[in-house]
């Protein structure tokens, strides 16, 4: 393999939740509703900014008890209720951007979510598939306990 060649990892997560696709969409582009469930792993806040339209512009600011992780990226398919698709650019990306883009299917009486997250490191695959796995988990938690009604 030629070592100029950049690898390009992608990680897909699914997980189906008792909510509509129009609440789980908003909670995706809601400040106060990231700062909430956008707390993956041992992640203990998380402070968001979103400018929500296509060419805006997000920050997602990550804290443990011990290290601060920011995020950032630019919106480029916002499509309620159905799909969102945004850059992603973080230390864990290597500060490159990366795409992801989440998709909301009606299932039954919940949606699934599907986040699939693409162009990254290969070395950020299990860190990254493990943080969207948490990150959903919380988002359905937030959703059972009525967190992100308004």
């Amino acid at each position: 393999m030629n070592a100029n060649l950049a690898v390009s990892a992608a990680v897909v997560v699914r997980r189906t939740i008792a909510a509509t696709a129009e609440d789980l969409f908003d909670a995706w582009l809601d400040p106060q509703a990231m700062a909430i469930w956008m707390r993956p792993g041992s992640i203990q806040t998380t402070i968001a900014t979103v400018d929500a339209r296509v060419g805006g512009r997000y920050e997602i600011v990550m804290r443990s008890a011990t290290e601060t992780y920011p995020h950032t990226g630019v919106y480029r398919v916002i499509n309620r209720p159905r799909r969102l698709v945004f850059t992603w650019l973080s230390r864990g990306t290597e500060q490159k951007d990366s795409v992801v883009t989440v998709d909301f299917i009606a299932r039954g009486a919940g949606t699934e979510v599907v986040v699939t997250h693409e162009q990254l490191p290969e070395g950020a695959k299990l860190s990254h598939n493990d943080g969207w796995t948490s990150a959903l988990q919380r988002l359905e938690e937030a959703c059972h306990q009525g967190s992100l009604r308004r």
